[in-house]
C-alpha cells in the first residue's frame, strides 16, 4: 500500500502566512494555502482534491513544491517555455525581405499589396515554413531585420474656410435606412490611371524613404493613360452589404454620359423593384448643368404617368467636402489594390482588374459624344 503523502511540519510563520494568503485576490494564492492548510490538518490528497474540485496532481505539486521553494509557492511561475525555437533565422528572414520585394500576385495572389497574414499564407504554400505561423511572427521577422511598414502619401488641404468644422461635425452616412422601395445611392466619377502609383503602405527599411514612381508607357502605346468610370454605391437597407455600379467611360465625364448612366442605373433599379433613386452627389458640373437637371425633371414626369424606370431624388453635398461621400474610400482601397507597382498594366487589364475587385459584372462602355470631344 503507498504510503501516504503529506506536508512537511509547518512553522508558526509559514502557518500565520498560510492564513493570510486565503484572502488573497489571487485564486492561485488562494487555492495553494487551501491545499497546504488542509493537509497540514492530516487530509488525503484525493479528499483535498475532491474538496476543491482539482485533480490530485494540483494537489501533489503543492505539497512538493513547499520544500523546494518554501512561500514562494503561493506565487505562480512564469508560463514562458524554458528553451524557444525560432522558425526565422538569419537565413528565413532575408528570404521573407525578399518575397516582400515582389508582388503579390507574382504568387497567383488577386491583390498587389502584402499584409502580415498574406505574407505568412504565402511563405507556407511555398513551403519555406513548416507550418502556417501568425501575424505576429511575421512582424517580429520584420522587426530584427529593421523593416516597418510605412506609408507614402501627399497631404492634400482643403481651401475652404470650413474646412476643420466640417471635417470634425460629420454626419451620418446619407446612404441610410429609407422606405423599402427607394434605393439610397451615392454616385461618384474617378480616373483610373496606368502610370501614377495610388497613396500607400509598403514594407521598407526603417532608416529607408518609401517613394511612389510613375511609370512611363512605351511611345506605341495605343491605350490611355487613363480611364474615366462612373460609379453609384448603392445600399437598399443598413444590414444589406452595398452594391457597386460602375460604367467606364470612352472620353471624359460630361453632361451627355451622365445622363446616359442615369438612364442605365434607372432601368437596373426598375427590374429590382424600386420606385425611385436617393441619389447623393458632389457638385461637379456635369451634374448641375441645364441638361442634367432637364432631363432628370423630364424623366421623373415620364416615370409619375407610367413610363419604366425610377423617379430620381438628387440631394448634393456641400462644396469642397469629399470626405461626405462614402464611395471616395471605396476609390482609395480599389486603387491600392490594383495598382501593379513594376508593370505598367493595359487598359482591358485594369478594367477586369476594377471589375474583379468590386464584384462587377463588366458592362459596355458609356461613349462621349463627338461634338463635346
Amino acid at each position: 500500500m503507498q504510503t501516504p503523502l503529506f506536508v512537511r511540519p509547518l512553522t508558526a510563520d509559514e502557518r500565520a502566512t498560510l492564513e493570510t494568503g486565503l484572502r488573497s485576490s489571487s485564486a492561485f494564492t488562494v487555492r495553494r494555502c487551501q491545499i497546504l492548510l488542509a493537509s497540514a490538518e492530516g487530509q488525503l490528497t484525493t479528499t483535498i482534491a475532491h474538496d476543491l474540485r482539482c485533480t490530485g496532481q494540483t494537489v501533489r505539486n503543492a505539497i512538493h513544491a513547499l520544500p523546494q521553494r518554501g512561500l514562494a509557492v503561493l506565487q505562480p511561475l512564469s508560463s514562458r517555455p524554458h528553451t524557444t525555437s525560432t522558425i526565422f533565422d538569419a537565413g528565413a528572414c532575408e528570404s521573407l525581405r525578399a518575397l516582400l520585394h515582389q508582388s503579390p500576385r507574382t504568387f497567383g495572389q488577386p491583390t498587389s499589396r502584402w499584409t502580415l497574414a498574406l505574407a505568412a499564407e504565402v511563405r507556407f504554400a511555398q513551403g519555406l515554413t513548416p507550418r502556417l505561423v501568425s501575424d505576429e511572427t511575421i512582424r517580429l521577422a520584420l522587426r530584427r531585420l529593421r523593416v516597418t511598414w510605412k506609408r507614402a502619401k501627399h497631404w492634400i488641404t482643403s481651401p475652404d474656410p470650413a474646412y476643420a468644422h466640417k471635417k470634425t461635425a460629420r454626419p451620418a452616412d446619407p446612404a441610410g435606412a429609407g422606405p423599402a422601395d427607394v434605393g439610397p445611392g451615392v454616385g461618384d466619377e474617378v480616373w483610373w490611371s496606368r502610370l501614377a502609383q495610388p497613396d500607400q503602405h509598403g514594407w521598407t527599411e526603417a532608416d529607408a524613404t518609401y517613394k511612389l514612381q510613375e511609370l512611363t508607357p512605351p511611345p506605341d502605346d495605343p491605350d490611355p493613360k487613363a480611364l474615366a468610370c462612373y460609379g453609384l454605391l448603392l445600399r437598399p437597407e443598413p444590414q444589406e452589404t452595398a452594391q457597386m455600379w460602375l460604367r467606364f467611360v470612352t472620353g471624359r465625364p460630361v453632361s451627355a454620359v451622365t445622363i446616359n448612366f442615369l438612364a442605365w442605373c434607372s432601368a437596373q433599379l426598375a427590374a429590382q423593384g424600386f420606385t425611385a433613386l436617393l441619389l447623393i452627389w458632389d457638385n461637379a458640373s456635369w451634374h448641375r448643368s441645364q441638361a442634367v437637371r432637364h432631363w432628370i425633371r423630364q424623366h421623373n414626369q415620364r416615370v409619375k404617368r407610367g413610363a419604366e424606370g425610377v423617379r430620381v431624388v438628387v440631394c448634393h453635398l456641400p462644396s469642397k467636402s469629399p470626405w461626405l461621400n462614402p464611395i471616395e474610400p471605396k476609390w482609395v482601397h480599389g486603387k491600392r489594390a490594383i495598382s501593379e507597382p513594376d508593370r505598367l498594366l493595359s487598359a482591358a487589364e485594369l478594367e477586369a482588374r476594377v471589375y474583379a475587385y468590386y464584384g462587377c459584372e463588366c458592362e459596355p462602355h458609356l461613349v462621349m459624344p463627338k461634338k463635346v470631344a
